[in-house]
């Protein structure tokens, strides 16, 4: 959701409502160095936290594998790049301006290439420029432009607070025209919203219940011995009364028994699986829904590293708005969605309950299974399109000819059974022979029939399993096909730190000119500037493991101080869509800044308060908390000072503090047309 950004702006309102949860995910790049790594190994890391935004890290890699040997121009030209990515001149310190001197006498005794010492040279070339007249200016920056685009391109992103107004008026049009044409590069619009996909978990579907027909032997044992005998019994009386008879009465009874077994127990079997097809589907679609926790008394958990973990209600609850909402979005043609929902509701309720169940425990957020839950709307949709929605009303519909073979086998049956039985009472004129005769009838009638049931059950029981193993295995072959698919689409189409880093890079550069349009101002009018990237609620985060958060929403906050005060303009960015609603605009005087403080809570995060000499202290929020999100092998002052370091924030703490406390004068002293000497610590 996009929210238009209001006129008038105090970032105070931003006082903390909660850390808000976000994704970590994997990827087969990252930045995590194992203790053992080669220098090489930590060169490629480097170069690619310098790509990421990360220069700080970068530094730190990339001088580690110089001092391990690896040496060289392409090295050196990164190091140079990471040195000064992101930081002014005045941000260096004494020993770095040296390190840079040293590297520039070292670069003397490397070998000669055509991309990477030249480039290395410009960089120094640049840093060289203040103070120099007009003519070695534009010779410099002739040789900036014959660079390969690599290395040129990489020299004027990375110097952007190094170079001098009026390197930088003179090379500003390109640098736009750059970033306009990279802006969107990519399929920007329709990748980002991938980058805060969380890893799915998974696949996973209800396996079948264990089959209780074993429990029953016995019982039918018994019932079937029992039945054995009088049946028995029943049988050698009639055979001796009336043998011709009796043959073929017992024959009749036989063949038609056989029929009832073997028709009943279709029958009995799809009548019973029917049911609770049904009696499920009902069930579940008429439970109340699980009440969100979101508002209930109870406090749901901090969420955790998987995207935020859910009380198990809150998860029950999420599930079934998952479904209800793609549900609602995969609709066949010909329905609409209010029809449909209700069409169904079972299935969904069925669905819901299954994903919960097998799901809730692994404390996770529902974002991780919305690919199960896509596919299996899909699926239902498909099936509605084949006629399979409810396929087991067809697949335990019995068929007529099954019920016309039962009943008259039954009736049969029963008929033969009576005439078997009359006939083996007449075998003596006793009246007691005949009374135990029909109580042996008697007996044979209520044990065949508890006998009958037992194995009904049974048999039922047996096939049920077998059906439900089949469709277990079917099923699971279905989604997890489905989550290897949607896995590697993911991976395919989810975006890479230095594409997010780039897009947000352009963002700043054509915000920037924007502003300076506005406000009909050029570089030559610019003494020092900063912009300061920071989160703007509500959004969505993400990050890969090891790396910073990237949002859904970021706030640019722009501080241009010019010779007559400093001018802070702000604006929100909706990443996805690279637009600005609208922007906030203050101007302050030199000495309208008494003092910058920053807060640090595991709670909050990071916060920059603005302390005025005439008005209410100006509180920035730098970033969220992170504490509660960390991966076990992680160090979290470090991922502090990686998100830090992405969002700029010790250039423009120091560019602040300093006006703070020297105000125009400090300015003056600490821009790019003016560096300070080598052995400087200001």
């Amino acid at each position: 959701m996009t929210e238009g950004f209001p006129s008038t702006h105090n970032e105070a309102h931003d006082s903390f409502v909660g850390a808000q949860a976000g994704i970590i995910f994997d990827s087969t790049i990252n930045n995590i160095v194992p203790p053992d790594a080669s220098p090489q190994k930590k060169y490629e890391v480097g170069v690619r936290c310098l790509e990421e935004g990360l220069p700080g890290r970068a530094r730190e890699l990339i001088w580690d594998a110089i001092t391990h040997n690896h040496d060289g121009p392409q090295i050196r030209f990164h190091w140079a790049l990471a040195m000064l990515s992101k930081r002014a001149h005045h941000d260096l310190s004494a020993e770095e301006r040296r390190q840079l001197d040293r590297t520039r006498d070292v670069m003397q005794g490397y070998a000669e290439d055509k991309d990477w010492k030249p480039g290395l040279q410009v960089v120094f070339d640049l840093l060289a420029l203040p103070g120099k007249a007009d003519s070695e200016t534009a010779a410099v920056l002739k040789r900036l432009r014959d660079l390969a685009p690599p290395q040129r391109d990489l020299i004027v992103h990375h110097l952007d607070l190094v170079l001098t107004s009026r390197t930088k008026a003179t090379l500003w049009a390109e640098i736009c025209e750059l970033a306009k044409a990279g802006q969107f590069r990519g399929d920007r619009s329709r990748r980002v919203r991938y980058y805060f996909e969380p890893d799915p978990i998974g696949a996973r579907t209800r396996p079948p219940e264990e089959s209780t027909a074993f429990r029953h032997h016995p019982r039918l044992a018994a019932w079937t011995g029992l039945f054995v005998v009088t049946a028995g019994f029943l049988g050698i009386s009639a055979v001796i009364a009336e043998p011709l008879t009796a043959i073929v009465e017992l024959l009749i009874a036989l063949g038609t028994g056989f029929l009832a077994a073997r028709f009943g127990q279709r029958w009995w079997h799809n009548k019973h699986r029917l049911q609770s097809k049904e009696q499920e589907l009902g069930q579940a679609s008429n439970q109340e829904p699980v009440p969100d926790p979101a508002h209930s008394p109870a406090v749901p958990s901090p969420a955790s590293a998987g995207g935020g973990t859910l009380a198990a209600d809150g998860f029950t609850s999420g599930v079934r708005k998952s479904f209800e909402h793609y549900f609602g979005t995969y609709v066949p043609h010909g329905c609409d969605r209010p029809e449909w929902l209700a069409h169904t509701t079972g299935i969904r309720a069925v669905l819901a309950a299954e994903v919960a169940f097998l799901y809730r425990e692994s404390r996770i957020s529902v974002d991780r299974v919305n690919w199960l839950i896509r596919y299996l709307a899909r699926d239902a949709k498909d099936r509605h399109n084949n006629g399979t929605l409810f396929a087991h009303r067809q697949q335990y519909r019995t068929p007529v000819t099954t019920k016309l073979a039962c009943v008259p086998a039954l009736a049969v049956l029963g008929l033969t059974s009576l005439a078997a039985t009359a006939t083996a009472a007449t075998g003596s004129a006793s009246a007691l022979h005949g009374l135990l005769t029909f109580a042996v009838f008697i007996g044979a009638i209520g044990s065949g029939r508890r006998a009958a049931s037992v194995w009904l059950h049974i048999r039922s029981e047996e096939q049920r399993f077998a059906e439900e193993t089949q469709e277990y295995h079917l099923r699971m072959y279905a989604r997890e096909e489905e989550f290897q698919r949607w896995k590697e689409q993911l991976e395919a189409i989810r975006p890479s730190d230095a594409e997010m880093e780039a897009w947000l890079s352009h963002d700043k550069i054509l915000f920037t000119a924007d502003v300076l349009r506005h406000h009909q101002l050029t570089w030559y009018d610019i003494i020092a500037h900063t912009i300061l990237t920071t989160p703007a609620r509500p959004y969505r985060r993400a990050r890969r493991r090891g790396g910073p958060w990237r949002y859904s929403r970021y706030t640019l906050r722009l501080f241009l101080a010019t010779r007559n005060g400093i001018r802070e303009i702000s604006t929100v960015v909706d990443f996805a869509r690279a637009t600005r609603p609208g922007e906030q605009r203050t101007n302050y005087r030199f000495d309208a800044f008494s003092s910058v403080q920053v807060t640090e809570d595991d709670r909050i995060g990071y916060e920059m308060a603005l302390l005025l000499s005439n008005g209410p202290a100006r509180t920035i929020r730098i970033k969220d908390a992170d504490s509660h999100q960390l991966e076990p092998y992680e160090n979290a002052r470090d991922l502090s000072q990686i998100n830090l370091d992405a969002a700029g924030f010790a250039h423009t703490f120091r560019l602040l503090e300093g006006i703070a406390a020297d105000g125009k004068a400090w300015v003056e002293r600490n821009n790019a047309d003016s560096p300070p000497p080598a052995n400087s610590t200001d």
